[in-house]
């Protein structure tokens, strides 16, 4: 029975790089009408503000024509409210939305049309009964009202007193300015479908370059097979997706090294525990009756599988060398380890074992690792000696300050290491002549392990030997003062 995860359906099918460009245009669409909506409120209320403005102008104007009140012609005041309205419309010359009309009774005056573009008015006010006794309204000084030419903005300036009273309307069209205002917006409404295809392509071009490194991460995702851990995703730049490749790189180097750790594991297991087994069926598959027979059958199975267990047991502290706690420093009094080294050597072997120089002092070294790493060559030295020989092993501090190292070696007198084998003694499943032909031959892998601790300390195993005399392997250590450093 399978089960379908509820989460894995949700989420668009639409590809990453659609989405972005789409959020882009939506963004950009929106404030593209927030703007176009803004420009057009903003021209209209302007529009609006001028032709008020324009109204009380002339209103201004008039006021100050009648404050002077003298008939230009006859150098005397102004006989009737029609004679002022004829004397000022013969002086004016409206726009082309303007219109300026004398109300003196029945009579109707307009202003000369002749300085202006238009011979004609908007719209015929004076034909207008209805319009005309709106604008003439005694109750009202300004209005707006619409008309056949469009809405029309008026003002109303009244003279004399009844019943001779004359009034001047002053009269806006607004409409030329409306549709100049939707020749604006039209025109910014062309700008912005070109400006949103222009954001469609720098959408979709900045889309891609985003989401390239995803692109290749994907790739790479894909390209990666069981057997080959090698391919990275190329990093461009220190942005969050640049962060994610190297995150991503950097889980691939871990599985890479852990895959590496298990392989090698494996392939070492293989390689060593190959030949007890095949031994171990061999003498099985030719056990016999005989109890004597038997009795060497098993001691010999029970001797390879103590072999086997050694071996497995070192190859799993070489894999674990490859984890970053491998090794646990702390400040470690050296005296008190090498006596302790010493002590259970003892029980390595019928040896006389022998300790020199004790260096004094503390070293931020791990003492479990370092213990194991010495003794596991004080034990390849009693596998080169008989009963009774010598071995010496020893420590001293060498340099000073932050360059200072902690030296512990082991020496025995036993056949040595010829020159051509010192410079891979160290080497994993690596038996030296003298312990291949001994009776005692291991798995090689004691002297890799003693190197795999001193290179986690950063630092280094050593040996020193001339055929025939013995040889030196030792322990070289970083021990920084850091009393004296500070010191200093």
């Amino acid at each position: 029975m399978t089960t379908t995860d509820p989460v894995a359906g949700r989420g668009s099918s639409v590809p990453a790089r659609w989405r972005i460009t789409g959020w882009i245009l939506l963004a950009t669409t929106i404030a593209l009408v927030a703007v176009i909506v803004t420009v057009r409120s903003s021209l209209l209320a302007d529009g609006e503000r001028r032709a008020n403005a324009e109204l009380e102008q002339e209103a201004e104007e008039f006021s100050a024509f009648l404050a002077e009140g003298v008939d230009p012609t006859t150098a005397q005041p102004f006989a009737s409210p029609d004679r002022v309205l004829e004397v000022y419309l013969a002086r004016q010359h409206p726009d082309d939305d303007e219109a300026l009309i004398g109300l003196a009774g029945t009579d109707v005056l307009e202003a000369d049309r002749r300085g202006s573009g238009s011979t004609r008015a908007p719209y015929d006010i004076a034909a207008d009964a209805g319009l005309l006794a709106e604008v003439s309204d005694p109750d009202d000084r300004y209005g707006s009202v619409d008309t056949p030419a469009g809405p029309m903005r008026w003002g109303r300036v009244d003279i004399g007193a009844a019943p001779v009273r004359g009034s001047l309307v002053i009269a806006i069209f607004t409409e030329q300015r409306r549709e100049a205002t939707d020749d604006v917006v039209r025109l910014m409404t062309l700008v912005s479908l070109g400006g949103l295809a222009l954001a469609l392509i720098i959408g979709w071009i900045a889309a891609g370059r985003i989401l390239a490194p995803v692109r290749a991460l994907h790739r790479v995702a894909a390209d990666i097979g069981e057997r080959d851990l090698t391919a990275r995703v190329p990093v461009h730049g220190r942005d969050d997706i640049a962060a994610v490749a190297n995150t991503f790189n950097a889980m691939l180097d871990r599985l890479e090294e852990a895959y590496g750790l298990q392989r090698r594991f494996v392939d070492d297991a293989a390689h060593e525990l190959r030949t007890p087994i095949t031994v171990i069926r061999g003498h099985l598959e030719l056990l016999g009756d005989d109890p004597a027979d038997r009795q060497h059958t098993l001691r010999l199975v029970d001797d390879e599988l103590g072999r086997m267990s050694r071996i497995v047991s070192d190859l799993l502290v070489l894999a674990r060398a490859e984890r970053p706690d491998f090794v646990k420093a702390r400040p470690t009094e050296v005296t008190d380890l090498m006596l302790d080294i010493e002590a259970k050597s003892q029980a390595l072997a019928e040896r006389t074992w022998l300790l020199g120089d004790i260096a004094e002092g503390t070293a931020t070294i791990d003492g479990q690792r370092v213990t194991q790493a010495v003794l596991q060559l004080a034990a390849n030295a009693a596998q080169h000696t008989a009963d009774g020989d010598e071995i010496r092993m020893g420590s001293r501090f060498d340099g000073t300050g932050a360059d200072r190292r902690l030296l512990i070696w082991v020496s025995d007198s036993g056949p040595g290491v010829q020159p051509e084998e010192a410079e891979v003694i160290f080497e994993r499943f690596h038996h030296g002549s003298a312990a291949r032909h001994g009776p005692r031959a291991g798995a090689g892998l004691g002297l890799a392990i003693v190197r795999t601790i001193a290179d986690a300390h950063g630092g280094r195993a050593w040996v020193r030997s001339t055929p025939g005399e013995g040889a030196t392997f030792g322990l070289d250590l970083p021990a920084p003062d850091r009393f004296e450093r500070n010191a200093g």
